[in-house]
């Protein structure tokens, strides 16, 4: 993983930042808001977890985003601007493939999105926003949060070690490989289990949730927290205001139909433009002042 100077800053403005561009990504179905929030997501992406990152956006995102796309409009005949008819006569409309296109931009957006959250808003970030309000609800997401990677990383090495000893699931005939498979995921239900048991006694003997419990932090809101929030709730207003004025959003049926072209329109693409790459704009600007300072020393 790449330095990010965004994780550093306070849990709060990650978590309303990381909650703001989700919730924009699920809701905003123009096709210029789509695409700022898609490419913004894999440029963060890429920040974060390099290789990996473009790895997983080309093998898995992108065919995924093609193959909805694709599939929508074999399912969706609303529209009038026909373009061809399929064998069982249904027409396939512009409408519903552009509709199909914008769905799937969202869902991958929206999936890139959690993949940085996951990366940025660590379980002891999440717990020291929520633990005192919501302590076992915080607790349990925290833990549904690191189940994918962490319970990954531990089949992984059951399978090796049950490849050592020649029970691998990819070894033997079927019913071998069905019982070496069924032995495999045996073993990891019973350790996922024995780990919540021991996180849960662990946090109840440390007093977790308990009134007036307090709790060691070094997060601190300064003035470089106070700076960001500022800018990012100045961009929330005027994306939140237009919005509100229908900016957000185009018409797919029955005809396509897009918001007109306006002063205030272009400001509303502008400040979705900086919100969206915010944490990319802080890496470039601290790598311009880092390269600044050390050439001046």
């Amino acid at each position: 993983m790449m330095r990010d100077a965004f994780s550093s800053f306070h849990p709060a403005v990650n978590f309303v930042y990381f909650t703001t561009v989700i919730v924009g990504s699920m809701i905003f179905m123009h096709p210029v808001l789509q695409a700022i929030a898609l490419l913004s997501a894999s440029a963060y992406a890429l920040l974060l977890r390099g290789k990996r990152a473009a790895r997983f956006n080309l093998l898995y995102m992108a065919p995924l985003l093609l193959l909805m796309a694709v599939v929508n409009p074999l399912f969706n005949h609303a529209g009038i601007t026909i373009l061809a008819y399929l064998p069982s006569g249904n027409p396939i409309t512009l409408e519903s493939l552009a509709y199909g296109l914008a769905a799937a931009c969202m869902y991958v957006t929206v999936i890139i999105w959690f993949s940085c959250y996951n990366v940025v808003m660590t379980s002891d970030k999440f717990i020291y926003l929520f633990g005192r309000l919501w302590p076992a609800l915080s607790l349990v997401f925290s833990m549904t949060l690191r189940f994918v990677p962490r319970y990954g990383e531990q089949i992984r090495i059951i399978a090796n070690a049950q490849a050592s000893i020649g029970r691998s699931a990819g070894q033997g005939g079927v019913l071998e490989r069905a019982r070496n498979g069924v032995r495999i995921l045996s073993m990891m239900t019973t350790w996922a289990l024995e780990n919540a048991i021991e996180t849960a006694d662990s946090m109840k003997s440390r007093g977790y949730g308990l009134p007036g419990r307090t709790s060691f932090a070094l997060f601190r809101f300064d003035r470089r927290d106070q700076a960001v929030s500022a800018v990012l709730f100045g961009l929330m207003l005027i994306v939140g205001a237009g919005a509100c004025a229908g900016y957000n959003t185009m018409r797919f049926f029955p005809s396509i139909r897009l918001p007109e072209l306006s002063l205030p329109s272009l400001a509303v693409y502008a400040a979705y433009g900086l919100l969206c790459p915010l944490p990319v704009l802080i890496q470039l600007l601290e790598e311009i002042k880092w390269r600044f300072t050390a050439s001046g020393s």
